[in-house]
């Protein structure tokens, strides 16, 4: 697998079904705009590509704050359905590891659904990664 910075609207086309996997919600459009937002804060998305095909998308932004130090945050990290259990998340992941170390990052965080217990075991067991904390949201609309 080959991993490339999405940069391009075609690329973010390229990317996007896959990404859309995790994100049901959105249309192209809303990720449009929500992506050009979260360019400008600093978000990057990266592909990983079997030949012409994007197989797997990871959304990481660089973050500072008192209980991690610099780290990088994974908002986004999926394998499209028919090609899990390939490597390819560990391949991804892997990447944004070694991503973050090159920007003096002390750790790599990420939220998973609470629902999602075949992704808290690959974060787990496979990827090294320990449960430290629960997170919270209040909707307000």
């Amino acid at each position: 697998m080959e991993i490339h910075d999405v940069e391009t609207e075609a690329d973010r086309r390229n990317a996007f079904p896959v990404l859309r996997e995790l994100r049901s919600h959105l249309d192209f459009e809303r990720f449009e705009a929500l992506y050009a937002e979260m360019a400008d804060e600093g978000y990057r998305l990266f592909a990983g590509y079997d030949g012409d095909e994007v197989v797997a998308v990871a959304g990481v932004k660089l973050a500072t704050n008192f209980y991690l130090g610099r780290h990088a945050y994974v908002y986004d990290l999926v394998t499209t359905a028919n090609r899990r259990s390939e490597g390819h998340g560990e391949a991804l992941l892997s990447f944004v590891h070694e991503w973050a170390k090159e920007r003096d990052c002390e750790a790599v965080e990420l939220e998973s659904g609470l629902w999602r217990d075949d992704a808290h075991r690959f974060y787990t067991d496979r990827m090294g990664y320990e449960t430290y904390c629960y997170s919270f949201k209040h909707d307000l609309d």
